[in-house]
């Protein structure tokens, strides 16, 4: 078999598997019950099923023997009575003779195990033509056999002929395994939950909700898991506490010196001078506020159900009140759970963003499956692809002059990209029907 040839086998296979945990795992519990089942099940039917079904053949052909040799020990008519009669009482046997009639020449093949094995044993017991009827009768086996004047007709019931064996094997079989399938499936349950808890808590952890109810539990393995985690999420809250004290202080500091820097500009009267220092303090202001809140990203606010519709909609009117053209459809009220003033922060960001470059701007907002799209389109002179993953890079500016005046600080797309993936969502640029940039947002409901 060619490497490409076991590929595609092994992608067909994967195909039909299961893809959770539970089913992998009842998966590997079930399928050596299963099999054990099928062996044992081919060696009851193909040794012990066999032998039972011989042996009780051969007792019924042993008893047909034994009538066939009284009557011919005892012939004529009279004795016929007695004889039956004992068969009926010891042998489970109704006996008739039919007299004068003769058996059809090519009798019908055996077919099924219980005739085989039947026919065998007349064969080696009586050793005179036969016939074995199976079909005639629900619960009752037909045997004539030729004699010298007439047919005997022997009927018995098949419970003589069948191991009720049989039947207490097949419901022991699949009763013991659909008890232990649903043992495996009730103990396998309660090992995935811990898992599926701990999956749920990175996630929630991930889009900064609150997970203090998280406990340990389960296994030993996913209570080191757990453990880990829980000491992953400490350290980063800690880490997270300490930048902020950090950039606390910074910004204090450097507020200082400016706002004292501004102070004496004022008194030191007007001039061009003067009011180039005034810009540059001014930017200075500017680019200190857009590093702390690339550093600082979404703080300790706590998401809470918003109206995404609202919130675009005061967005949208703020870049209108800066003489931006902005069309923005929602579908109706979309109620999501997010942090409202770091989600707006992002929008702000990417309109503006936009409305430097561009002249018309579009923004549509609206559920799609199990998440939220927005989409927000320009006619700006868009990005290149090969630099469309470079731009959420922090300080990365396609305008290479590092002037603020003509690009910002190059944090704007960094700040958005950290936001929606601070709410477990995904945001992607492309090239907009308008000519310009299309930015894609998706965000979970």
């Amino acid at each position: 078999m060619t490497e490409t040839a076991h590929q595609s086998l092994s992608q067909s296979i994967k195909r039909y598997l299961p893809k959770s945990l539970l089913g992998r795992s009842l998966l590997i519990i079930v399928m050596p019950l299963v099999l054990l089942q099928i062996i044992s099940a081919i060696i009851f039917f193909e040794s012990h099923w066999d032998k039972v079904t011989l042996r009780l053949a051969k007792s019924v052909a042993g008893d047909t023997s034994m009538i066939v040799s009284l009557m011919r020990r005892y012939p004529g008519p009279e004795n016929h009575p007695w004889i039956f009669k004992l068969a009926a009482q010891h042998m489970e046997f109704r006996a008739s003779y039919e007299e004068g009639e003769i058996l059809p020449n090519r009798a019908p093949r055996p077919d099924g195990l219980l005739e085989e094995m039947l026919a065998a044993s007349l064969q080696s017991f009586v050793n005179k033509p036969f016939l074995i009827d199976t079909t005639s009768l629900d619960d009752d086996v037909i045997i004539k056999v030729q004699l010298a004047d007439g047919v005997l007709r022997i009927e018995t019931t098949r419970k003589r002929l069948f191991s009720s064996t049989t039947y207490v094997f097949v419901i022991w079989m699949v009763g013991t395994s659909l008890i232990l399938f649903a043992v495996a499936m009730i103990f396998m349950r309660n090992q995935v939950k811990p898992i599926r808890r701990l999956a749920v808590a990175a996630d929630d952890f991930g889009k900064g909700r609150t997970i203090d109810t998280f406990k340990l539990e389960g296994a030993t393995e996913v209570r080191q898991a757990a453990s880990a985690f829980l000491a992953m999420r400490d350290r980063i809250r800690r880490q997270i506490a300490q930048r902020t004290d950090m950039l606390s202080g910074v910004s204090h500091d450097l507020r200082t010196p400016l706002t004292r820097m501004k102070l004496q500009l004022e008194m030191s009267g007007s001039g061009e001078d003067a009011a180039a220092l005034k810009d540059d303090i001014a930017e200075m202001e500017r680019m200190l506020e857009g590093y702390l809140a690339f550093a600082r990203g979404e703080g300790g606010e706590t998401p809470e159900p918003t109206d995404l519709s609202a919130l675009l909609q005061d967005v949208a009117e703020q870049a209108r009140r800066k003489n931006a053209r902005i069309d923005l459809h929602t579908e109706g009220r979309i109620d999501v759970t997010l942090r409202p003033n770091g989600f707006r922060r992002c929008i702000t960001n990417l309109i503006e963003n936009a409305m430097r470059y561009a002249e018309h701007i579009s923004i549509r907002a609206g559920i799609r499956g199990d998440g939220v799209e927005i989409v927000i389109d320009d006619d700006g002179p868009g990005i290149p692809e090969e630099q469309r993953a470079e731009v959420f890079r922090p300080f990365y500016r396609l305008e290479s002059s590092r002037n603020p005046g003509t690009g910002g600080v190059g944090l704007g797309l960094s700040i958005a990209r950290d936001a929606i993936q601070g709410h477990g969502g995904e945001i992607r640029l492309d090239e907009s029907p308008m000519g310009g940039l299309r930015v894609w947002i998706r965000l979970p409901t």
